[in-house]
C-alpha cells in the first residue's frame, strides 16, 4: 500500500454480510447441499454474459433466472412467485460479526465509505438497513446507474467521478478475486477479506492489502 486511501469503496454480499440464509433457502428448495454453491456462479456469470452483450437487466432478475436454469436442470420446477418467495432471505442477511465495529473505526478515522453492490438499489438500501449499518455510508450505490456489473471498470470509474476521487486515493474492499482484479485493473488499491471459501484469481494483480476481517483492515489503516 503506497498511500493510505481517502475513499474505501466496500462490496456488500459475501464482503459485509453473510449469505447463510440465502444458502439454506436454495439448497431447501432444491433439495441438495450444493445448490447454492452451483448457482451462485452461475449468478456471477450471467450478470457477466449481460455486460458482454450490451444487455442489463437488474441482478434480482438475473438471479432467478438462473435459478430457474439451474432448477431445469435438477428436473425441478418453480413458478415466477416460488422463486421470489426462495430468494427473499437475500433481503434480509446478517452482518459477519467483524462488520459493525470495522466500520465503525473507519467511520471515526475520517475516511469516506462507501457501498458498490451488483444488487438492485433498492435490495442494497434494505439490505443494508436490516443489517444495521446503512449508518456508515455516505452513499449506497448499485451498477445499474452504469448498467454494467462488476468488474466491469465503468462501475468504479463511477464512484470515483461522484465523489471526485483519484483511483490512487480509493480502495476497494471486497471479498471477491474477480472484484479485486476489477479494481486493480482500474487503477483503484485493493483489500481482500478472507471470507471463508473465497481465494484471489492467480492471474490477476495481486491485492495492496489481504486482511482476514474488516477489523484487521480497520486496525491496519489506523
Amino acid at each position: 500500500m503506497d498511500k493510505r486511501p481517502r475513499l474505501l469503496i466496500f462490496d456488500v454480499n459475501e464482503t459485509l454480510l453473510d449469505m447463510s440464509p440465502l444458502k439454506e433457502s436454495v439448497n431447501a428448495a432444491l433439495e441438495n447441499k450444493n445448490a447454492f454453491d452451483a448457482w451462485f456462479p452461475m449468478l456471477l456469470q450471467y450478470s457477466l454474459v449481460e455486460t458482454i452483450t450490451g444487455e442489463y437487466h437488474d441482478f434480482s432478475e438475473v438471479a432467478a433466472a438462473t435459478f430457474q436454469m439451474l432448477a431445469k436442470k435438477w428436473n425441478f420446477f418453480f413458478s415466477e412467485e416460488e422463486i421470489k418467495e426462495v430468494l427473499e432471505p437475500v433481503k434480509r442477511l446478517p452482518p459477519y460479526p467483524d462488520v459493525a465495529k470495522g466500520l465503525e473505526i473507519l467511520q471515526k478515522q475520517g475516511l469516506t465509505l462507501v457501498a458498490l453492490t451488483n444488487g438492485k438499489p433498492s435490495v442494497a438500501t434494505e439490505q443494508l438497513k436490516f443489517a444495521k449499518i446503512d449508518q456508515f455510508f455516505e452513499h449506497i450505490w448499485s451498477v445499474e446507474v452504469v448498467k454494467k456489473y462488476k468488474p466491469h471498470a465503468s462501475t468504479y470509474n463511477f464512484v470515483l467521478e461522484q465523489t471526485g476521487t483519484s483511483a490512487e486515493n480509493a480502495m476497494m474492499v471486497a471479498a471477491h478475486g474477480w472484484d479485486i482484479a476489477g479494481a486493480k485493473n482500474a487503477g483503484l488499491q485493493t483489500a481482500f477479506i478472507e471470507r471463508a471459501g473465497k481465494s484471489l484469481y492467480p492471474l490477476a494483480k495481486k491485492p495492496d492489502l489481504q486482511k482476514p476481517s474488516i477489523t484487521a483492515l480497520a486496525e491496519k489503516l489506523l
